[in-house]
C-alpha cells in the first residue's frame, strides 16, 4: 500500500471520529440533563410529602377553637376521637410554610381529615442540551390523612365527684382504648392537646 493511499484513509477516517466524539459528548450531556431533572423532581417530591405531612398534623394539634377538654361528656369524646372536633384552620398555612423551609411553593386544599398538597420548586434544572427542558420547574404532589387510633373505654368508676366551688359537679376521668395500650384523661390533672393528640390520633401519606 502507498504512502499517498494511507493519507487518504486516515483522512476518511477522521470526520467519523469527530462525529463519533461529537455523539459521546451530546450523550453525556444530555444524560447529565436528565440526571439534573431526577434530581429537581425528587426535590419537589419531598418538599410535597413534608409540606402535606405539615398540614395534617397541624390540624391534628389543634381543636375547634372553644372546645373544652375538661367539660366534654363522653358523647363530646366520641366526636374527638373520631376527629370530628379537629381544626384545619391553619393547616394550609403551615404546609404553605413547611415547603417554603424547602425552596418550593405550595398550593394546598384541606379536606380534614385529608390534606392535599401540589409544589413547585423555586429551583430550575438549568440550561440543558435536551429541547424543552432548560429551565423547568419541579412539581409534585402529595396527600396526607389523619386517622383515629383510639376508641372510648368504658365509663371511669370512681367515687362520686366533689361538686367544685363553684357548684358544678367536676366531671371525671375518661378512659381511652388505643392501639397501643389505654390512656386515661384525667380532668384535674390534664395534659396539652397538642401532647395527647400524637396518641390519639396517627398522621401518614396516601396515593
Amino acid at each position: 500500500m502507498t504512502e499517498p493511499s494511507l493519507r487518504d484513509e486516515r483522512g476518511q477516517a477522521f470526520p467519523i471520529y469527530v462525529v463519533a466524539v461529537a455523539g459521546l459528548l451530546f450523550a453525556a450531556l444530555a444524560f447529565f440533563a436528565v440526571g439534573q431533572a431526577s434530581v429537581v423532581r425528587s426535590d419537589a417530591q419531598g418538599a410535597a410529602d413534608a409540606a402535606a405531612l405539615a398540614a395534617a398534623r397541624d390540624a391534628r394539634d389543634h381543636l375547634v377553637p372553644g372546645v373544652d377538654l375538661l367539660t366534654l361528656k363522653p358523647e363530646d369524646w366520641k366526636k374527638v376521637l373520631e376527629g370530628g372536633l379537629l381544626y384545619a384552620g391553619g393547616s394550609c398555612g403551615a404546609a404553605r410554610d413547611f415547603a417554603a423551609r424547602n425552596d418550593a411553593t405550595a398550593d394546598c386544599s384541606a379536606d380534614s381529615p385529608r390534606f392535599t398538597v401540589e409544589v413547585k420548586t423555586t429551583g430550575t434544572i438549568g440550561d440543558s442540551v435536551v429541547p424543552g427542558v432548560s429551565g423547568r420547574q419541579g412539581t409534585a404532589n402529595a396527600t396526607a390523612v389523619v386517622e383515629p387510633r383510639c376508641r372510648l373505654g368504658a365509663p371511669v368508676t370512681e367515687p362520686s365527684p366533689s361538686p367544685s366551688p363553684g357548684g358544678a359537679e367536676k366531671p371525671s376521668p375518661v378512659e381511652i382504648k388505643c392501639k397501643g395500650g389505654v390512656v386515661k384523661f384525667d380532668p384535674a390533672k390534664p395534659e396539652p392537646w397538642s401532647t395527647l393528640a400524637k396518641t390519639l390520633f396517627a398522621v401518614r401519606l396516601v396515593d
